[in-house]
């Protein structure tokens, strides 16, 4: 339905509008990447183990590999000798096999020689000449790593839709594998739209700005785990903007800031309509009411507002959890999230999900949130100063003072 110059009809509900983009949504597809790429990915597969590890039973310590049971009564007033027969470093074995009352000299790591089972600390043993006396028992078992203790040949790792974080990266290696099998990232094209719109770095004239949505979105999708290429800024003229969208279509997902409202400028959801399908335009949120999101081919194009801090929310109620879902993740907010209580009522509009910047202060009864007071959805520094947000939910008009609400954190409350 044609909204330009007339106003929104309807609102969509925020997760009714969520429900319909991620329904539609999955994974695009893998790719074999090399361990040291393979940071932040998302496996694609289960990895099974290949083998035991450790592959063999090993030293857990310096010492001397003996039979534990030859060692039982040892003491410093009653030492037990042993002959020694050899010595077996890390990365070699021992050829022989230790019987009665014999030892090996070992490394940390080294193979177990066969007719051992234990490993008596140097701590506790006293060398003289060719033979040893140990002065402290050590059981069977005793300072020895066994054969498959980290992990069994079989046994399933790591499962498929796991973030490979380092530790992951860790055992990956550890399985002796090189490439690894992972989600492929979203390719996403940012396009900013705007007569008055300049690159930074670029001399303003009156009634210029800076472009800041682009750069704000393409840090957004970077750190979700998305590749990003910012498109340039592209005048409210209908040509041009059509141009430039088609131009954007061999991307996974388009994001736009700006032109996407009612007004007899924003042109773009024409565009998207004309090309392709408008799902959603218009969300009964705040900031953000013009969200709205679409296809075009392949092509997932999102329409966000070209105030700052409403593309920002828009991205993270709608954007994240699409790039989410097309790596292979479950939607989930990067934020912790703490409980506070509200020294100042929000109030709301019935049907609106509402997302209030605010500042968090500790007390001697518990954190209290206060909200910002200067909020437009032009105002790029209040979330800067905002410690966190609240959002107040459609079936509400408002949260009173004094109630006790949940806080989603920018960042830590010590910087």
């Amino acid at each position: 339905m044609q909204v330009r110059g007339k106003g929104f009809y309807s609102l969509t509900p925020v997760n009714e509008a969520l429900e319909n983009l991620l329904s539609g949504l999955r994974v695009i597809g893998e790719e074999e990447v090399l361990l040291e790429e393979a940071l932040g990915r998302v496996l694609a597969h289960d990895v099974v183990a290949e083998r035991d590890n450790p592959p063999f039973d090993r030293a857990a310590m310096d010492g001397f590999a003996v039979r534990g049971e030859n060692t039982f009564g040892a003491s410093q007033a009653n030492p037990i000798y042993f002959r020694i027969i050899g010595e077996v470093l890390t990365g070699q074995s021992f050829n022989g096999e230790v019987r009665e009352f014999e030892a090996v000299r070992i490394t940390t790591g080294a193979p177990l020689p066969r007719g051992a089972d234990a490993v008596v600390m140097l701590e506790h043993v006293n060398e003289l000449g060719g033979e040893i006396e140990v002065i402290k028992a050590v059981p069977p078992g005793k300072n020895v790593s066994l054969r498959g203790e980290d992990y069994k040949k079989g046994e399933v790792l790591l499962k498929r839709g796991r973030v490979l974080n380092p530790q992951e990266i860790a055992i990956l290696a550890s399985l002796g594998l090189r490439r690894v099998k992972v989600f492929r990232r979203p390719r996403v094209g940012i396009i900013s739209t705007g007569d008055e719109i300049k690159e930074p770095g670029e001399d303003l004239k009156e009634g210029q700005v800076y472009d800041t949505n682009s750069f704000a979105l393409a840090a957004l999708c970077s750190a979700t785990g998305a590749e990003t290429s910012r498109l340039g800024v592209v005048r409210d003229e209908y040509k041009a903007m059509k141009h430039a969208i088609e131009a954007g279509l061999n991307y996974d997902v388009l994001l736009i800031s700006g032109a996407t409202s009612v007004g007899k400028r924003d042109v773009v959801p024409e565009i998207v309509r004309e090309l392709g399908e408008v799902v959603v335009h218009g969300v009964a949120m705040r900031p953000g009411e013009p969200t709205g999101f679409g296809y075009i081919g392949d092509t997932l194009v999102f329409m966000l507002p070209g105030y700052p801090v409403a593309s920002i929310v828009a991205f993270e109620t709608f954007v994240r959890p699409a790039l989410q879902v097309m790596q292979g993740l479950k939607p989930a907010m990067p934020y912790p999230a703490i409980k506070a209580r509200l020294r100042r009522k929000i109030p709301s509009e019935l049907g609106r999900r509402d997302f209030v910047r605010v500042r968090v202060e500790r007390s001697e009864e518990g954190f209290e949130v206060e909200p910002i007071r200067t909020s437009g959805s032009g105002i790029v520094s209040s979330l800067v100063r905002a410690d966190g947000f609240v959002i107040v939910p459609e079936n509400t008009e408002g949260i009173e003072k004094g109630e006790v609400v949940e806080v989603g954190l920018f960042r830590s409350l010590d910087e």
